[in-house]
């Protein structure tokens, strides 16, 4: 990690996001001069939402890149320097300062660092499915399901997370189509049994999805059995698809705990991780809610902490 062009920061926020923005937007209140490095993806997931209704203080929604527009010029107001990189080495071994190398060339110190690298959804790969990608696909059933109240949907998983949504489509949509690869399902029995007993819930088992029908908005999708090999097509308006997120945490993975999927683990009740001075919030530690109000709030939670951190480490020793 020897590297020229070293610089030394008070509070290093990597990723953006609701959770880093909003750390960033304390941080900086609290005159931590803070600096945040956006990622691949300033703005995290919801650069890639269209409407976003569900956060409080948008009566009429609001567009997903056009919200985190405003966190981030909300933070770069209050003093927040954010910068379009993204971190490629982290040291948190020893005491703070920790070293971190930007792009693979800039290196850094910082007394505390927030990690707000949230988690990306997996996708099936099928281009269909990028092209109509907030046109009626979408990984989010809490999120858009209210787009399609009282319409034909269709969402691909077999765990519990894609049984609970379907659960939650079916009480607003007219019919949910849920496509499970195998013979079973891997969710708990209790989540197999609501599925079951759900009545506007269709399961197609043994089934993979060959394409997603549509020009500027999904109309439909075509279904392959794989077992007989058979194709069929369906007519539907929504598209979910629910097998699974990956934290983007791998850098830190040599020295913060994580679970076996890669989730940062925190200490309850507070964003601290098991190393001094580095706190974890949004999506990179949250595998059960995911939702811009929740990232955003455990952003602030992050900030507070990384200022009380400080505040103690700074105070006079008692005579």
């Amino acid at each position: 990690m020897t590297t020229n062009n070293t610089e030394h920061l008070e509070c290093l926020i990597i990723g953006s996001g609701p959770a880093g923005y909003t750390a960033a937007i304390y941080a900086a209140r609290a005159d931590m001069k803070p600096v945040v490095y956006a990622g691949m993806q300033p703005g995290g997931q919801l650069t890639i939402t269209t409407d976003v209704e569900n956060y409080p203080g948008y009566p009429d929604g609001i567009m997903g890149p056009e919200m985190m527009e405003n966190f981030r010029k909300q933070a770069e107001r209050l003093g927040a320097d954010v910068r379009y990189g993204m971190v490629t080495a982290v040291d948190f071994s020893g005491k703070p300062p920790y070293k971190v190398v930007v792009d693979e060339t800039k290196e850094m110190t910082a007394d505390t660092i927030i990690i707000s690298t949230g988690a990306s959804a997996k996708w099936l790969g099928i281009p269909s499915e990028e092209k109509l990608n907030g046109y009626g696909v979408s990984a989010c059933a809490v999120c858009d399901g209210f787009f399609f109240r009282g319409k034909d949907v269709a969402i691909v998983g077999a765990g519990d997370t894609s049984c609970e949504e379907a659960s939650y489509l079916a009480k607003i949509c007219n019919k949910v189509t849920m496509i499970v690869r195998k013979d079973q399902f891997r969710a708990s029995k209790a989540m197999q049994h609501r599925v079951m007993n759900t009545p506007n819930i269709e399961v197609l088992f043994n089934s993979e999805t060959d394409e997603i029908l549509g020009d500027k908005k999904v109309e439909g999708m075509r279904i392959k059995n794989n077992v007989t090999g058979e194709k069929t097509e369906y007519v539907i308006q929504g598209f979910f698809v629910a097998i699974g997120h990956k934290p983007n945490t791998d850098v830190f993975k040599p020295f913060i705990d994580m679970d076996e999927t890669g989730y940062i683990k925190t200490i309850p009740g507070s964003s601290k991780t098991n190393v001094e001075g580095v706190f974890a919030c949004g999506d990179a530690q949250d595998k059960i809610y995911r939702q811009a109000v929740t990232a955003a709030g455990s952003g602030c939670m992050a900030a507070l902490d990384a200022e009380r951190y400080l505040a103690a480490k700074h105070a006079p020793a008692e005579a």
